[in-house]
Order: structure tokens, then C-alpha cells, then sequence
């Protein structure tokens, strides 16, 4: 392993200075993706902590996303490729703690989503371009087909993609987050038939295959400030009918 042993770590709460030394590791990239720590004898030796107080750093470090932990004799401890799992979740669990509201999430999405539209134009590759026409294509036969469930699915997809050409991991992980929100959301007030997020997505493919960024930036804000007042309405509905 990279860099110089560990400190031994005596608080109360053991766990907590262990993940903060690895973490600290990871920042100054003394550990690195695929990296694997030393042994759990050898590291728990290092930190001066028993194998189960080792152990609970090394899970909680493994839920956020950073390690993966991997049995048998290849096993161990990784350094794992960087992803905003965690990151997803847990803004999925405030969402249905209620911290983040059915307003704050679409209005994020209205600010996100018209930036990442904007940045797409300028970054986007010929394979980006293909995969979205490919996905408007499937979104397309969905909505003829009548099924709403496989064309909602289709549709968060396309978002994603899109924040895939804007090549801004940060934006990656929000928009993957606001998906993952939104589906819950969408599910909890139904999926309803919608006219005219088809020939959005249109518009938008003809601003990205011209790279027009503003054309593209207003596309998507009139097309979610839209369904911001569509879904907005559908919950009050349902909530209300909850309420009778």
C-alpha cells in the first residue's frame, strides 16, 4: 500500500478516526482506485483497535461508496472506482424522510437539467448523439405502445445520458440523484399520458446535433418548468383525496 502506516487511534469512538485516516489517504491520493489494504490483522495491529471496531470502519467506509469489500483468498479491502452511489441514496432517503419536498425536487431538476442541456451542446461526442437518438427511438415506440411505466423508465434514462455528454461528474451524480427522486415521486402521483415530451425531446436533438447551447437551455427549461406544474398538480390531488 501506498504511504506510510497507519496512526494508532485511541477515542471513544475508534471507528470514526479510522474512516477519517482513510478518508484523509484518499484525498491526497496516497490511496488510489483498485488499491487494496493491508490485511485486517496487520491494519487493526496499525490502528491499535480491535478486529471488530476494524471491521465497522471498514463497512461504513464500504455504504459510502469507498471501499469494496471482497471475500475469499483474493479478498479484502479495495479502493473503489469512484461513483456517486452513496450520494444517491442518501438524498433518496431524504426525500422519503420528507427533508427534500415534491417543490424542491422539481425545481432542482428545472436548474440542473437546463445547464446540463446547455453543456451537452458544447461537450457532447457523435456516440453521446447516437445514444440519445437511440433512447428518443425507444421512448418514442413506448409511448405508442401505451406503456407508461417502460416509457417513464426510458425518459429518466435520457436525462442521465445527457449528463453523461456534459462530461461534469458533479452534474452526473445530481442528475442521477433528481432520477432517482423523481421515480418515486412519479410512482407515488401515477404515471399519467403526456403530449409534449415527445416533441421536446426532438427539439432538443436537433439543438445538440447543431450544438445551439442556448436553444437547448430553453428547450429544457420550458419542458420541465411544464411538467414541474403538471406533477406539482398531481400531487396536490392525490394528497388531498388521501386526506377525504
Amino acid at each position: 500500500m501506498a504511504g506510510t502506516a497507519f496512526r494508532p487511534v485511541a477515542t471513544r469512538r475508534a471507528f470514526e478516526e479510522i474512516t477519517a485516516q482513510i478518508r484523509d489517504r484518499l484525498a491526497r491520493q496516497a490511496l488510489k482506485t483498485g488499491d487494496r489494504l493491508p490485511a485486517e490483522r496487520n491494519l487493526a495491529d496499525q490502528f491499535g483497535v480491535s478486529r471488530n471496531t476494524l471491521r465497522e470502519a471498514l463497512r461504513s467506509l464500504e455504504i459510502a461508496g469507498l471501499l469494496e469489500l471482497r471475500k475469499g483468498a483474493t479478498g479484502g479491502a479495495f479502493i473503489r472506482e469512484g461513483g456517486g452511489d452513496a450520494v444517491v441514496a442518501g438524498l433518496s432517503d431524504l426525500y422519503r424522510l420528507g427533508n427534500i419536498r415534491p417543490e424542491h425536487l422539481t425545481e432542482a431538476r428545472i436548474l440542473i437539467g437546463t445547464e446540463v442541456a446547455r453543456l451537452a451542446c458544447a461537450r457532447r461526442t457523435a456516440a453521446d448523439l447516437k445514444a440519445l437518438e437511440a433512447n428518443v427511438a425507444e421512448a418514442e415506440a413506448a409511448t405508442k405502445a401505451g406503456d407508461l411505466g417502460r416509457r417513464a423508465e426510458i425518459h429518466y434514462e435520457f436525462h442521465s445520458l445527457l449528463a453523461r455528454a456534459a462530461k461534469n461528474p458533479v452534474l452526473i451524480i445530481l442528475t442521477d440523484a433528481l432520477m432517482e427522486m423523481t421515480r418515486h415521486f412519479v410512482e407515488a402521483v401515477g404515471y399519467q399520458p403526456n403530449p409534449y415530451v415527445m416533441p421536446s425531446r426532438k427539439r432538443l436533438l436537433a439543438a445538440l446535433r447543431a450544438k445551439d447551447g442556448e436553444t437547448a437551455a430553453t428547450e429544457m427549461a420550458s419542458m420541465l418548468k411544464r411538467l414541474q406544474r403538471f406533477h406539482l398538480a398531481r400531487y396536490e390531488a392525490v394528497t388531498k383525496e388521501g386526506r377525504q
